[in-house]
Formats: structure tokens, C-alpha cells, sequence
């Protein structure tokens, strides 16, 4: 047996705490900041911002005549 194992050995094993310490600490985080998003928001971020009903048509993509035309 070496002698000497035993020093990095404890040095790899402080280094593995230390990240197991502050990967539990982000966990902590985002689980919080999930629980703020959460309870901020009534609506499903997913439907968020989309209007029910026909949609305006893109004037790139139609042409100013038509778009025109259906605001009539």
C-alpha cells in the first residue's frame, strides 16, 4: 500500500462534496423560483399571448391587397 493515496484521495472527496453542496443548492433555487413562476401566473404560459378567433394574415406573405381587402 502507498502511503500517499490517502491525501488526493481526501482532496477528490472534498472536491466531490463541494459539488454535490452546490448542485443541491441550485436545485433549491429553481425549485423555488419555479414555485414563484407558479404562483405569479394564472394562465398556461403555453396558451399565454394567443387570441381566440381568426387571425390577421402576415401582408409578406398575402400581399397588401388581400390583407386590406379583409380588414374591410
Amino acid at each position: 500500500m502507498n502511503a500517499r493515496a490517502t491525501s488526493p484521495k481526501r482532496t477528490r472527496d472534498a472536491e466531490t462534496a463541494e459539488r454535490k453542496k452546490l448542485k443541491a443548492e441550485k436545485r433549491e433555487l429553481r425549485k423555488d423560483e419555479k414555485e414563484e413562476r407558479s404562483s405569479d401566473e394564472d394562465e398556461d404560459p403555453d396558451l399565454a399571448g394567443i387570441v381566440p378567433g381568426p387571425q390577421k394574415l402576415d401582408p409578406e406573405l398575402y400581399g397588401e391587397e388581400y390583407h386590406s381587402e379583409e380588414e374591410s
